[in-house]
């Protein structure tokens, strides 16, 4: 077992420095997510599909099966991945170097001996390589240190998109993360429908994105980085992007515009090195939404809280 308490709040992840855990470990989320998404009702914008931070790691919160409920948990304190069945039933997978396969496997095999058997499209999606689950032995590394730092990040940034979030009353996404690219996201609507997307997303099908685009976005989130960006990095983009978003100015020094990725990128070490993180990550929310807005003509007034509504401190 190991614990947070020498991590620093916001530690360092070089992307190079755990590459090939990262690459085990997003795949492993995919399954777990595979699950959720393979056992519940559609929801617009595929919002039945993400996992969520906790306090110990990332959690599906409750998944249906029949009459029963179970919940899948990932433990970056203790390691392992905990199954627990509303009918007080618990089996644990735990989280240690074995392959893709292995973990699939055992997963599988967890949630059979529960009464809980669940078939997914056992293939990674949004990934170049899409070799299946249960043949997918090179991918064996799990670094526990670099794992715990991992889920670190997503419990900062979870704090401070959760903030940001509290600002806006009209159509908002919850704050969650999307196990295609493995990245954390919260995501504003306009209200108005958007044109259809275009699609193209590796190995998603084009009418996946197109019901995640129905309509106008502002969407900020982080990701370990890849894609071009070889730093894990915040990011935040607009769709439909409105002319002359590209060359808005925001802030923080250090933020610039991508333009393959055709988003707003701000290297994790900015927000990390800064003298006040939380502050200047807000800044960058801040400024790239109504770079979005105002460009996009959102009608801002009507979305977006002017302060807190209780009267009294809680």
């Amino acid at each position: 077992m190991t614990t947070s308490a020498n991590i620093p709040s916001w530690p360092a992840l070089p992307l190079d420095a755990w590459k090939d855990t990262y690459e085990t470990l997003h795949r492993w989320v995919q399954i777990v997510g595979k699950v959720r998404l393979a056992q519940s009702p559609w929801l617009n914008h595929s919002w039945h599909a993400t996992l969520y931070v906790t306090a110990r790691g990332l959690t599906t919160g409750p998944v249906r099966h029949g009459a029963n409920t179970f919940q899948m948990d990932f433990d970056f304190l203790e390691h392992q991945l905990v199954i627990r069945a509303a009918t007080g039933e618990t089996q644990t997978v735990l989280l240690r170097p074995q392959s893709v396969a292995t973990f699939y496997r055992s997963v599988m095999g967890a949630l059979k001996d529960l009464g809980l058997p669940v078939k997914i499209y056992a293939r990674p999606n949004e990934l170049p390589d899409v070799l299946p689950f249960a043949e997918d032995e090179t991918r064996a590394a799990y670094d526990a240190d670099a794992a715990q730092r991992f889920w670190m990040v997503l419990v900062q940034a979870d704090r401070v998109f959760t903030d940001f979030r509290a600002r806006f009353q009209g159509k908002c996404s919850p704050v969650h993360l999307f196990w295609g690219a493995l990245d954390l996201a919260v995501t504003r609507f306009s209200g108005r429908l958007a044109p259809q997307h275009p699609g193209g997303v590796p190995h998603l099908p084009d009418w996946v994105a197109r019901d995640a685009y129905s309509h106008e976005v502002s969407s900020a989130g982080f990701w370990p980085g890849g894609q071009g960006v070889p730093h894990a990095a915040f990011y935040s983009y607009a769709y439909p992007e409105p002319d002359g978003y590209r060359n808005a100015t925001v802030r923080p020094t250090g933020a610039f515009y991508h333009p393959d990725l055709r988003e707003f990128i701000l290297p994790y070490d900015a927000v990390r090195m800064a003298t006040d993180p939380d502050a200047t990550l807000l800044e960058f929310l801040q400024d790239t939404y109504e770079a979005a807005a105002n460009l996009g003509r959102w009608d801002r007034a009507a979305l977006e809280r002017q302060s807190d509504p209780r009267p009294f401190p809680a």
